[in-house]
């Protein structure tokens, strides 16, 4: 355990002293991701695959200003259904802390409190990026710097198709946050699982990515993550002339409402699930299932080699 002003569920602390595998989750899905009362069942389902593998989950969130590693299930439903839970990125940590708010965390605080916690493995469902037209609002989610700095591993599907998808991964290449796909040479785009961009690595098992984080462990020549992109299968995506026509409306009413920042991934995953009655919303929960089980199985086999 490497911070001990962080609040460890006990059996998260019991993992880490042991040395056992642990995966770190986030709890922006719980509270800003998916409706209530979806939002705790697919919550306890995420930590259950996680433990299917052998591993321990450690969903990551604040209550009360107290950074928790291993919320658990009273903390998780209060997240799930408290009014005014604050969207935590890393910036906004410390004032959340000392304003003793509830927190949500995003991939971004996620990442840096879990490797502030020793978690070598986080699964989401998938990263922010470079939003459209970022040339001209210099909008660009913190998950891409973090990662920059962050030795984690992050499994996702590749990042939300309603930001740039090219510009995103232009950008991970100059951070140096090292992307491979998982049996496949093509970046998914989260709902679907081709985005139409090539990528230059792939891995085929967990025990290769483990092995992959061991070399760069050993290197010692960067301290950025790893994103694992996992896409789901063709046969599970979103209808992908469904998935383009309610993106195009979706990008078109925030718009007109002017919505922007933090706000704009919410806004746009609740149109997708009421445009689409509810099929964008499955597809959210089987990406973030099959990439929790992912990541559960990089832990494992990262504990193997220890």
């Amino acid at each position: 355990m490497k911070n001990s002003s962080l609040r460890y569920g006990a059996e998260v602390a019991d993992a880490l002293r042991d040395g056992r595998p642990v995966v770190a989750l986030e709890s922006t899905i719980i509270s800003h991701g998916l409706p209530h009362p979806d939002n705790i069942r697919v919550a306890r389902e995420i930590e259950d695959a996680v433990r299917a593998t052998g591993a321990v989950p450690a969903t990551i969130g604040m209550i009360g200003g107290e950074l928790v590693v291993g919320l658990d299930d009273a903390q998780v439903s209060h997240l799930a259904g408290a009014e005014g839970v604050a969207k935590l990125s890393v910036r906004d940590l410390a004032v959340a802390a000392a304003r003793r708010a509830d927190g949500a965390t995003t991939v971004a605080a996620t990442s840096a409190v879990a490797a502030a916690a020793g978690i070598g493995v986080f699964a989401t469902g998938g990263l922010g990026g470079v939003h459209r037209e970022a040339n001209i609002t210099f909008d660009e989610s913190a998950d891409l710097t973090t990662l920059a700095r962050t030795p984690i591993v992050v499994v996702c599907a590749g990042v939300k198709s309603i930001l740039d998808v090219p510009a995103t991964l232009e950008r991970m290449e100059t951070l140096g946050v090292t992307v491979v796909g998982y049996r496949t040479r093509r970046f998914p785009g989260f709902f679907i699982t081709d985005s139409g961009y090539e990528l230059d690595w792939a891995v085929d098992s967990p025990e290769q990515i483990a092995e992959m984080v061991a070399a760069q462990s050993a290197l010692g020549a960067t301290q950025g993550a790893t994103v694992v992109a996992n896409p789901l299968p063709a046969d599970e995506q979103l209808d992908t002339a469904l998935h383009d026509r309610t993106l195009a409306d979706g990008l078109a009413l925030l718009e007109r409402d002017k919505v922007t920042g933090k706000a704009v991934t919410p806004f746009l995953l609740s149109y997708f699930h009421s445009a689409t009655e509810g099929a964008s919303l499955a597809t959210n929960v089987r990406i973030i299932l099959r990439n929790a089980t992912l990541a559960g199985q990089i832990a494992v086999a990262s504990a193997a080699r220890s």
